[in-house]
């Protein structure tokens, strides 16, 4: 296998990526080789004749039609094999551009946005203040998009890491083995590693895979970060970037997250950040060989040492005496949390740590002593990177959120206040006689569940959960959890019952929770009410204490749900102007607004460039504390090298930092807003009238789509459907924006665009529009890269799936009138001659992958028709979900 050519118009961003084109041509030579040695010549033969031809036809030297490129002659074993061979070239240019940048999400560096608010009168000394009180947080989830298992994903970390042997001349690795030998060796383990799963993936399984990011990148990428934070700012900045988790937490819809789950997923990770707490001791111990007789010693530092070694070899050595100290009360620390011994002992017995703070306070005291005088340089490296991770992630790593659907909630509040003879019909009352119950029972400080009682399977696993929760506190430390998140959220007796909940595992006390309800806004019936539940909500006695004991109240607001139920435009539109008006009431109450959004990978759920997406924020909502979920695919695509990690979690503090403290007019142009509005209703009867309105329109889904055949990929714990309905409104948004982006469709991040924009006729103002307001050009660029991605001729072959002829021609006639409005009209706002024309590196990247996604598209039809005509073999449910693994990985930002 080779690398394909650029497009016969190149694209800038081929010139501006040499490092990443000569990384691709050398994983493709190397993959061909593989291929070639262990899947034989015929194979090699044929899947290069697949590839050229398809290059050719995608730059224009033959006319040869999509269907003949050579795909017939393939057995049902090399169809396995060839899809196995495009997805592996994709893999590796997928690795490729994270490795020089090119997937990151393009933000300023501290560097340019310091000279930025400079320009503003924002000072340095102004950004330090700043980050005391800022926070931002990526949360990871285990949203089930990652469609790659991750014995392939770490294959491809290691060839990661021997690329940067490779970069810096290293022709040998510490095992001594060849660079390049061993590049070749681990393509070829790719080869035969079985890129599907057998069997489901257990919520253990979704905590395993996310602790491999946070141990093998963010505990060291972080404290990188503010290193150089630090040296760009010339003071030391909080600690303002932290991890975030749902994964072991969050059970909405997925029962098999239980307490137990929660524990482990908690457990883990204390026992991952302890581990990598004590090796790094270990190792400070022995780079610190100062000897008292050839350096001062601070009066601290021996009163620290004198609890340590005190046998003879170490008598001039007080840096390793204290460190040994360190030592042990970390190991005892350890066995008192993980409930057993490091695996490497300590020489003596100590005391454990209380706090992390009491672990950083001995770590400072070392680290002042070597910066006595003027040897400041003696302090930094390893032990300022390790004081930093611990005020970081402290002794649990991550904070793991719970989440729970409203509708459990008061199920489970109905039953305990029936049971303790409280009120009978909860469930009847009127919002108004909710609150006043749930009041009631917050200010009495007797429980309402008894050991006496029997409980539905519900009511007591959402106790239980609870009460987990109240352990991990005592265990871990309150910082190991603080937010419960309401999904389906409507009201202030949502965030009640939480707390209701919350007051039962003694996490309430007297009006005050350690742990905050966070209520989830996500259709767009729920996105316009927010105001109003916030107003509400802050006129209760409760939800104003907890605002100011806390210092800010977090609202969490939905891309993917907002999506499916009203389409693109109207989903961010809202989205957009719901912030806004967060801000206000906020700002009434006098209580700081901290939004938490909740982005998927795929445009149609909230993805693109969380830099661009944070800047463009109104202004006065981002308030200097923002989180954001990061998803499936995206985790891998972000966080899956150190190189960038780095660049995206300072993508993020950037953007953080720039909405917050740039100056920018508080008022929206009023005819901006105004257009936006009359486009948004315009296209949001579009998008209803088609998914919703249409006779048939679930039919043509289900049949056009591999919608039935991902429900059957096991990615994830979770279930794809809330309910065991097949209608679309129980359908979860994740499985509804795949199987689209599976047929080239892409339906979720654009269908309805096209006529908003089209009838919306003026086109000045539209321009006007993309060129001066950061939300409409977000909006637009992040359209344009949904239709680049889309392709309608392959699309039309996905409908001929359909068996009802008439009525596909009536729905996908709608489907593909509805594009070329989009993209007609699109360009003429954008002014360009063709999509991406303006943002070469992103073009570059799509048209790579263009001629490997179409032949997997076609061989993906044809094995749905076998399948789908009643075959039996079962090599053609295996090529099917490889071909959907392939075609994920390629589009990358798929689900």
């Amino acid at each position: 296998m080779t690398y394909p050519k650029s497009d016969p118009r190149p694209a800038d961003g081929v010139r501006q990526s040499i490092g990443q084109n000569e990384d691709i041509r050398y994983f493709g030579r190397l993959l061909g080789d593989v291929i070639r040695d262990y899947g034989g010549d015929e194979l090699f033969r044929r899947t290069e004749y697949i590839r050229a031809a398809s290059v050719d036809r995608y730059r224009g030297v033959t006319a040869q039609n999509a269907t003949d490129l050579g795909l017939g002659a393939l057995s049902l074993d090399d169809t396995l094999a060839f899809t196995r061979g495009f997805m592996l070239f994709t893999l590796l240019a997928n690795l490729a551009e994270d490795r020089q940048g090119a997937t990151s999400e393009a933000g300023a560096t501290i560097g340019e946005v310091l000279a930025q608010l400079e320009a503003e009168g924002v000072s340095r000394e102004d950004v330090l203040e700043f980050t005391r009180s800022a926070l931002a947080v990526p949360v990871l989830t285990a949203h089930p998009t990652e469609v790659r298992r991750k014995s392939v994903l770490d294959h491809r970390d290691q060839i990661a890491r021997l690329m940067r042997h490779r970069d810096r001349g290293i022709d040998e690795t510490l095992e001594g083995q060849n660079v390049e030998a061993e590049i070749r060796r681990q393509i070829a383990l790719l080869w035969q590693t079985r890129p599907l799963r057998h069997e489901r993936l257990h919520v253990a399984d979704e905590v395993e895979t996310t602790l491999s990011y946070f141990r093998d990148v963010f505990l060291d990428t972080l404290p990188a970060l503010y290193a150089r934070w630090e040296r760009e700012l010339g003071g030391r900045p909080s600690s303002f970037v932290r991890l975030g988790s749902w994964i072991g937490g969050d059970r909405d819809g997925n029962p098999f997250v239980t307490a137990d789950s929660l524990r482990l997923a908690i457990g883990r990770n204390s026992r991952t950040v302890l581990t990598h707490y004590l090796d790094k001791v270990h190792a400070l111990g022995a780079e610190l060989s100062i000897s008292s007789d050839l350096a001062p010693i601070s009066p601290a530092l021996l009163a620290l040492a004198d609890h340590g070694d005190r046998g003879p070899t170490r008598a001039d050595e007080p840096y390793r005496r204290a460190l040994v100290w360190v030592y042990s009360r970390l190991a005892a620390t350890y066995e008192g949390i993980v409930g057993e011994p490091p695996a490497r002992p300590a020489s003596i017995a100590a005391p454990r740590y209380a706090t992390p703070g009491e672990f950083a306070a001995d770590l400072t005291t070392i680290a002042e002593a070597l910066a006595q005088g003027s040897h400041l340089e003696l302090s930094a490296g390893a032990l300022d990177a390790l004081i930093r991770g611990v005020d970081t992630f402290g002794f649990h790593l991550a904070t793991l959120d719970m989440r729970q659907n409203a509708d459990v909630h008061e199920r489970v509040v109905a039953e305990l206040l029936k049971t303790a003879g409280v009120e009978d019909s909860y469930l009847g009352l009127s919002e108004a006689g909710r609150v006043a119950v749930l009041r009631a029972e917050l200010a009495n400080p007797r429980l309402l569940a008894s050991p006496f009682a029997t409980y539905s399977d519900e009511t007591s696993s959402e106790l239980a959960i609870v009460r987990a929760a109240a352990e991990a506190h005592s265990r871990f430390g309150p910082g190991c959890i603080n937010a419960y998140i309401i999904s389906k959220a409507a009201s202030v007796s949502d965030l009640l019952e939480v707390y209701i909940l919350l007051k039962e595992a003694g996490i309430w006390r007297d009006g005050s929770s350690a742990i905050a309800a966070i209520p989830l806004f996500e259709t767009i019936g729920d996105l316009e009410n927010a105001p109003t539940v916030m107003r509400e909500w802050f006129a209760s006695p409760e939800g104003r204490a907890i605002g100011e004991e806390n210092g800010h109240q977090e609202v969490m607001v939905g891309y993917s749900d907002s999506n499916k139920d009203g389409g693109y435009f109207t989903s961010v539109w809202t989205l957009h102007r719901t912030s806004q008006e967060l801000a206000a009431v906020f700002s009434e109450a006098g209580i700081r607004l901290q939004l938490f959004h909740g982005r998927g990978g795929a445009v149609g759920r909230g993805g693109g460039s969380a830099f661009s997406a944070i800047t463009a924020q109104p202004a006065g909502t981002v308030q200097g504390r923002i989180r954001i979920t990061e998803q499936g695919e995206v985790i891998a695509a972000k966080y899956g090298t150190r190189e960038g990690a780095l660049l995206n979690l300072e993508a993020m503090a950037s953007a953080t930092l720039l909405a917050t403290l740039k100056p920018r007019s508080l008022a929206t142009r009023e005819r901006y807003s105004s257009a936006a509005a009359t486009m948004s209703e315009t296209a949001f009867k579009a998008y209803r009238a088609l998914v919703y309105e249409t006779d048939g329109f679930n039919a043509v889904f289900r049949q056009m789509t591999p919608i039935s055949e991902i429900a059957n990929l096991k990615v994830g714990s979770r279930p794809a459907s809330r309910t065991k309905s097949d209608r679309i409104e129980d359908l979860r948004a994740i499985p509804w924006v795949f199987s689209w982006a599976q047929a080239r469709v892409m339906l979720p991040g654009w269908y309805g665009m096209g006529q908003a924009l089209t009838a919306f006729d003026d086109l000045p103002l539209l321009q006007e529009m993309h060129a001066k307001w950061p939300f409409f050009r977000v909006t637009l660029a992040n359209l344009e890269m949904v239709l680049a991605k889309s392709d309608m001729a392959i699309a039309e072959l996905y409908a001929g799936l359909v068996e009802d002829a008439s009525l596909r021609a009536t729905v996908f006639g709608q489907i593909r009138a509805e594009w070329d409005r989009t993209h007609d009209r699109l360009l003429m706002i954008t002014g360009q001659s063709r999509l991406l024309e303006d943002k070469p590196v992103l073009d570059a990247s799509i048209r790579l992958r263009l001629p490997y996604i179409e032949p997997l598209n076609l061989l993906q039809i044809e094995l749905l028709k076998r399948h789908r005509t009643g075959e039996t073999d079962s090599r053609i449910i295996d090529g099917i979900q490889l071909s959907i693994n392939a075609i994920a990985t390629a589009l990358r930002n798929s689900g």
